[in-house]
């Protein structure tokens, strides 16, 4: 049955189903979430173990590679990396894309479990979770109060803050930056400690025994049940210096104090010791502009809206704001406003490309009842598609919106052909009903082939393997729904539209000046088959030599109006140095021209004062808006480079690694000595080249250290351990671990109790040296059972499936990373390695890899699927290669559109040509359908047939072409929101469009000719009848009752 002409005698369904859909598509577009990127659940375990205090060289050996050893058991493993700090051990598990988060979270923990007996008993409880956030700060706030100390509005952060912004759904954390934490710090001195026997482990111990509540016991008093509880925490600093310390020694407490002790056996804390209720070592700071803020970063949930989680927290702050008028808190940045622009700016895009598409529509027909049928296919085709993207679960995000606004002059193809044909029947005086029915039997098949081979080429995106092919999986389905709708526009819609809106038209039509010369041109190519032949392959292997030229890539460098600098001073470094860096590097940044705000975070507020790297800063550098300035976000970066160049003492690297800017070069081995040795000859060979910009090791610069050796015989001689010595040292200058500490409870918080001797101490290795250690007699000096002395170590080491590695990140200033990395693999140091020493393939260098492999499978596939619906429609097997043919007709254009505008072969364009290898079918099903059509069913020459679908058909080709670069040229000039993602799709687009149209109207006829020689010469030869399936009813001129006149032979002037 035939649809069509069913819905032109029956309105009322079709008009009904669309009303429907569009319906339902509004609902979608309105509860759609607007995200940065699609929802992907990638099987990522995380697991976390904590040491304070711990150097990173010890956590390898007694914590990471047995955690790694356990892990090393579970199964579907892709690779596994581990992080060791001062105190802190992460190790990364990633799993193969299909392996279960549940089941892999579930086997991961199972084997950490396994791995706690191995582990030392001092090491907290290892947290093996799943990852819930991007990492990425979506929005940054200072806080201010003109009656709040430091302190105080840290903890109006940490509580209060918190606990009213975290009921917004979608945030996973709130991050304090700089601030610091109030607690409880009691001082002694070191001289009176031996003098009254006692160890600064001895009076923390004391404390954390005393000032706690317990619990346990049953009382029956009065014939009923109790339950016991013991009081003893304090809820003042001040009741805190009462507490009763134990002294084991008499005599004077030292030569300048008059207490004798005589018999006594305890004495109040604060007779020892200085207690005072203070704030703690600062390891964290802030500034905005060079002034130091305290502030907070807000994190979201894996899968939430970006958008709406921006909405929700503004509401809540505002709300804040006004419930507390004494504090004033200010966004200074955000992550959201790219997302934001991103959508209204495709959005625009898409209303851009519409408006173009039709304008080339009535451009041609001159018809506005036309026109208007033509048009609306655009937006039932697109609100539909709006719909199934909500039910499924989708978001606009970068790739969905993309897919939108690049395929929306596609969408409009289907009615562009179904009404030119009405139109065109309509001039040969059929009535409109006629006119509608006829033509859309007529061009039919062309309408359903054309469509399926673009969802032929796109749906096996959504099925690409690993973690790219899971973020274009919405791309791929988007697409593919989007041009099923506009298949069931032009076979339901478009032609009951025609029949009664569209008016009679008997004017005959005339051929063109253009049209003319077209038909001349094509007669002239198949008198010249050869020839003609021969100069399409010469330009296909001209299309071929270009591809060396372009660069290579991954990602083109974005523009999101924000960049990043890193500054790392040498490790060792106090937090005061790096402070005067960030204002150095400030003063220097506000005179780049488009800059507008420095904010700085040195260390981490959530972390302990061991392990918070106070050597290390991030600069988030906010720069004018892209409308409002001429240069590139790299060449500000270039700027910021520039100025920043000679800071002394300062490592500075600038952009992101998500800005395309970064390229890594990773080496591995079991050999540290070898790595090392490695990575600084590679390091010194990467700055040999040219036109880079910082390198950066991951090899961590040694830091100094105090390494204090014990002598086993001095040691068992005074009935010292190890372990108590090691206690007592990090006890006296830093304090015991925080799980250890006691706690003075307050209100709505406990107060950590910190005990360690006078600050002072920490400065004199000597002093260290007379710190008394607890032996069988009593108190020792520490000096005489060990020695001290000055050292270094690693700050950090990193591990990949269990050996060590080093990344080192080149910035690349703005050129493309293929080129960059064919001038590293060259290096000397490089093709060298030492024995041992082998190079892994992470970062954009591991992405191009796969990206190269699962587009190559998606088109390979694609290929596969175009010629099944060719052969299936055309019940052929040799005439879906003349169609096919078109591809490398497109390359030439493609590639000279990406040589023109720099731009280089990368994710982006190999989208465009994936889209371009199911957009450039069309015009080739367009002519061959009609040649097959005109043989089959008038009994037409291969020449005659020829002519006529070239004159029959070159318009809607010309037409739909025309309106698909229209609808793209706004993505192709870059106008509107950030093009870096974008435009080289829409290039390539646009670039093979232009050479695939024209040389398909002229190579293809002669490349059927030849199809169809082949064709009869093996009928032939399997016996077969030489006219294969061209029969035709003579008597009547139809075939197929397609109630369609036949067409006369065309006749040149």
């Amino acid at each position: 049955m035939n649809i069509s002409a069913w819905s032109i005698r029956n309105p009322v369904p079709a008009i009904l189903l669309f009303v429907m859909l569009t319906l339902v598509g509004i609902y979608g577009l309105k509860m759609i979430d607007v995200a940065e990127m699609p929802d992907v659940n990638l099987p990522i375990i995380l697991v976390s173990a904590t040491l304070e205090g711990a150097a990173p060289e010890q956590l390898e050996n007694e914590v990471a590679r047995k955690l790694e050893d356990k892990l090393a058991t579970v199964g579907g493993i892709d690779h596994m990396s581990s992080s060791i700090s001062d105190g802190n051990v992460s190790v990364r598990v990633s799993f193969d894309i299909e392996k279960n988060s549940e089941e892999a979270l579930s086997e991961v923990r199972n084997a950490v479990d396994a791995a706690r007996a191995d582990l030392p008993s001092t090491v907290e409880p290892p947290t093996v979770s799943k990852i819930t956030t991007t990492g990425e700060v979506l929005l940054a706030y200072t806080v201010s109060a003109p009656n709040m100390s430091e302190a105080d509005i840290s903890w109006l952060i940490d509580n209060d803050i918190s606990k009213a912004l975290l009921a917004v759904k979608g945030i996973n954390a709130i991050t304090r930056t700089g601030g610091v934490q109030r607690e409880i710090q009691v001082s002694l001195d070191p001289a009176q400690l031996a003098g009254l026997g006692i160890t600064a482990a001895d009076v923390s111990n004391q404390i954390a025994q005393i000032q706690k509540d317990d619990s346990g016991g049953r009382g029956t008093v009065s014939g009923q049940n109790q339950s016991l509880r013991t009081l003893g925490a304090l809820s003042m600093p001040e009741q805190l210096g009462a507490l009763s310390i134990p002294v084991t020694v008499t005599g004077t407490a030292n030569s300048s104090s008059n207490l004798v002790l005589s018999s006594a056996t305890h004495l109040r804390l604060d007779q020892i010791a200085k207690v005072s209720d203070t704030q703690e070592d600062r390891f964290a700071w802030a500034a905005l502009d060079g002034k130091p803020v305290v502030g907070f970063q807000v994190t979201a949930l894996l899968g939430s809206s970006e958008v709406e989680v921006a909405k929700g927290v503004r509401k809540a702050v505002a709300k804040f704001n006004q419930t507390h008028p004494q504090t004033q808190i200010h966004e200074i940045w955000n992550w959201v406003q790219p997302t934001e622009d991103n959508y209204t700016g495709s959005m625009h895009l898409l209303y851009e490309g519409a408006l173009l598409a039709v304008l080339v529509v009535w451009w041609f027909l001159r018809d506005n009842r036309a026109t208007l049928v033509s048009a609306a296919a655009l937006p039932l085709s697109i609100i539909p598609t709006f719909g199934v993207m909500y039910f499924a679960g989708f978001t606009l995000n970068i790739l969905t919106l993309l897919s939108l606004s690049l395929v929306v002059g596609v969408l409009v193809d289907d009615a562009i052909v179904e009404v030119e044909n009405i139109v065109r029947h309509l001039r040969m005086g059929k009535s409109p009903m006629q006119a509608a029915t006829d033509a859309a039997n007529e061009i039919g098949l062309a309408v359903v082939a054309t469509t399926l081979t673009l969802v032929a080429v796109f749906l096996p995106t959504a099925f690409m393997s690993g973690i790219i092919g899971r973020y274009f999986i919405q791309f791929g389905l988007t697409v593919s729904v989007a041009v099923v709708a506009s298949l069931m526009v032009a076979r339901l819609l478009t032609p009951m539209m025609a029949a009664y809106v569209l008016k009679n038209n008997p004017k005959p039509e005339t051929d063109s000046w253009l049209m003319q010369r077209y038909l001349k041109a094509v007669a002239a190519c198949l008198k010249y088959r050869g020839r003609t032949a021969a100069a399409a392959g010469l330009f296909v292997i001209i299309s071929l030599a270009l591809v060396p030229l372009l660069p290579t890539g991954f990602i083109s460098p974005s523009d999101d109006s924000m960049t990043t600098v890193s500054l790392k001073l040498a490790p060792g470094s106090k937090l005061e140095e790096t402070e005067a860096a960030v204002l150095e590097a400030t003063r220097r940044l506000q005179k780049v021209n488009h800059v507008t705000q420095v904010y700085a975070v040195v260390g981490d507020a959530t972390s302990d004062a061991a392990s918070s790297a106070v050597n290390e800063a991030t600069l988030t550098v906010s720069l004018t808006p892209r409308a409002d300035r001429s240069r590139s976000q790299s060449q500000i970066e270039g700027d910021i480079r520039e100025a920043l160049w000679t800071l002394p003492g300062v490592q500075v690297a600038i952009a992101a690694e998500s800005n395309g800017q970064v390229m890594e070069v990773t080496i591995t081995s079991d050999d540290s000595t070898a790595l090392a040795t490695a990575a600084n000859n590679i390091t010194r060979d990467l700055r040999s080249l040219k036109d880079l910009g910082n390198v950066s090791s991951s090899s961590s610069v040694v830091r100094p250290e105090i390494h204090i050796t014990p002598d086993p015989e001095k040691m068992a001689e005074q009935g010292v351990t190890t372990e108590a010595l090691a206690s007592t040292i990090r006890i006296a200058t830093y304090g015991d671990f925080s799980t250890s500490l006691a706690k003075l409870n307050l209100p709505q918080r406990q107060l950590p109790v910190r005990v360690q001797v006078d600050p002072a101490v920490r400065n004199d290795l000597e002093a260290l040296g007379q710190l008394r250690v607890t032996g069988r007699a009593g108190g020792v000096p520490l000096s005489s059972v060990a020695t001290l002395s000055m050292d270094s170590g690693p700050t950090e080491i990193h591990r990949r499936n269990r050996q060590r590695y080093v990344t080192l990140s080149v910035e690349t200033n703005g050129r493309p990373i293929g080129d960059v990395a064919a001038e590293v693999k060259a290096l000397p140091s490089i093709r060298n390695l030492p024995a041992g020493v082998t190079r892994l393939a992470t970062g954009d260098d591991e992405q191009m890899a796969k990206l190269a492999v699962s587009f190559g499978m998606a088109l390979l596939i694609g290929l596969m699927c175009i010629y099944a619906v060719l052969a299936l429609l055309f019940h052929d097997f040799l005439q879906p290669f003349t169609i096919l043919a078109a591809l490398p007709l497109s390359i030439g254009g493609a590639m000279l559109a990406l040589l023109i505008t720099h731009n280089a072969i990368g994710l982006s364009s190999l989208i465009g040509i994936l889209m371009l290898t199911g957009i450039v079918t069309k015009n080739s099903i367009l002519l061959v359908e009609y040649a097959v059509m005109a043989r089959k069913h008038y009994g037409l020459s291969r020449y005659d047939a020829l002519m006529d679908a070239c004159h029959k058909r070159a318009r809607p080709v010309l037409m739909t072409t025309l309106a698909m670069g229209a609808g793209m040229m706004p993505v192709a000039m870059g106008i509107g929101t950030d093009p870096s993602f974008r435009a080289p799709m829409a290039i390539v687009v646009v670039g093979g469009l232009i050479t695939s149209t024209f040389l398909s109207l002229l190579v293809i006829p002669v490349i059927y000719t030849f199809v169809d020689g082949l064709g009869v010469r093996l009928r032939k030869l399997l016996g077969r009848d030489a006219t294969g399936p061209y029969l035709h009813d003579a008597a009547t001129g139809h075939g197929d009752g397609l109630g369609v006149d036949p067409p006369k032979p065309v006749v040149l002037d």
